[in-house]
């Protein structure tokens, strides 16, 4: 069985932003069910990262591959369609569609992994019920802010990715929403198998990973590397 996530010799470089910065990554690893905590302080490269290893963006050097495959390789409608098939992605300001309903939002994902349209519907259908989102038919805008953070879990699961890559998934959210939604994101991706690599500076997130991984982050004069902080 293929690594769910595997990085070697990444490196990538902002040189002509207003603050440059240089991402170098020897490797990181992430086997399938393993969750993993990436910290570092805001504005230090940790959305840059989900951005390369999601392929929205490409390296200048190294590898990505996802469940085997090198991303990168991948170009145009090969490469969304494989995103949408084996990557999940929560945010933290939730990129639901506005003016659509929770069922469709999640029916969007399920569309771009290729899924046929009966198939959409049921499934986003169950999954919703299953967190507690009766108001399906609703527009997401019209939810309490935390369903509409369980629309987009739901979202980023219901392809049953291999991997799914959450971005300051609490930073929106009130400290009582902020534990459910997290209880949420790492049960869902346990009973699917799917490894959860989630990026923040909180320091609450840390007692809820047994591997912790540290983003340690200079200027373009210098380096980024991901450091071991607990495994």
């Amino acid at each position: 069985m293929h690594p769910a996530l595997q990085i070697s010799n990444l490196a990538f470089s902002y040189e002509h932003a207003e603050h440059p910065f240089r991402l170098a990554l020897p490797s990181l690893t992430l086997q399938p069910g393993e969750q993993c905590l990436l910290t570092a302080a805001s504005g230090r490269g940790k959305s840059t990262l989900l951005s390369l290893i999601a392929g929205l963006i490409d390296p200048h050097a190294g590898t990505i591959e996802v469940a085997g495959t090198n991303l990168h390789s991948l170009h145009g409608h090969k490469r969304d369609l494989f995103r949408g098939r084996h990557i999940g992605m929560i945010f933290q300001t939730f990129n639901l569609l506005q003016g659509f309903s929770a069922l469709e939002n999640v029916m969007a994902a399920l569309m771009l992994s290729g899924q046929p349209p009966k198939a959409q519907h049921e499934k986003a259908a169950a999954l919703l019920d299953q967190l507690g989102i009766k108001r399906q038919a609703a527009p997401v805008e019209t939810l309490s802010v935390g369903q509409q953070q369980r629309v987009a879990v739901a979202r980023a699961v219901a392809v049953d990715p291999v991997l799914v890559l959450a971005d300051e998934p609490t930073a929106s959210l009130d400290p009582e929403n902020a534990a459910a939604a997290m209880d949420l994101i790492q049960q869902l991706c346990r009973e699917k198998n799917a490894a959860l690599l989630c990026v923040s500076h909180d320091p609450a997130m840390s007692a809820r990973f047994t591997r912790r991984e540290k983003l340690d982050a200079s200027p373009a004069t210098e380096a980024m590397a991901v450091g071991g902080a607990a495994r």
